[in-house]
């Protein structure tokens, strides 16, 4: 399975000279970027853990690349993605998403149906991930 969250998820994974000139566009518009890894890419965990602090007032996306680059080696299996933040009065908001990094096996999630009284049903997505212990795979 391929997590598909934030910008550009549905196409290949990014080069890094794709992702400086994603980075670089970002730079352009005045927005604040920040590096953000985790293990549990369930779409309802929007707290991931943020690596450094975010680089406000950068001028070239070499820096970003250069943390990018350190926590891709502290962090390799784990999902990893940049944001850029518009601190503009109004927008106050992340303005760009996007996963540059993933596990070497995605487990992903299954639905879970569940029924309830008149005639409701409700569905809740399960991480594969907390059924089967790391290093195993999933049939």
């Amino acid at each position: 399975m391929h997590i598909t969250q934030g910008q550009f998820s549905f196409l290949p994974a990014l080069t890094d000279e794709e992702i400086r000139v994603q980075v670089d566009y970002a730079i352009s518009k005045g927005w604040a970027v920040s590096i953000e890894w985790t293990d549990d890419p369930h779409p309802r965990n929007v707290y991931w853990t943020m690596w450094e602090l975010p680089m406000f007032k950068i001028q070239d996306g070499a820096a970003v690349l250069f943390e990018l680059t350190a926590c891709r080696k502290a962090c390799p299996n784990a999902y990893i993605k940049v944001n850029a933040f518009d601190n503009t009065r109004g927008v106050e908001s992340m303005v760009m998403s996007f996963i540059v990094n993933r596990p070497a096996v995605e487990p992903g999630f299954r639905l879970v149906r569940q029924e309830d009284a008149g005639r409701m049903i409700r569905y809740t997505t399960v991480a594969y991930s907390t059924d089967t212990p790391p290093g195993t795979t999933h049939v």
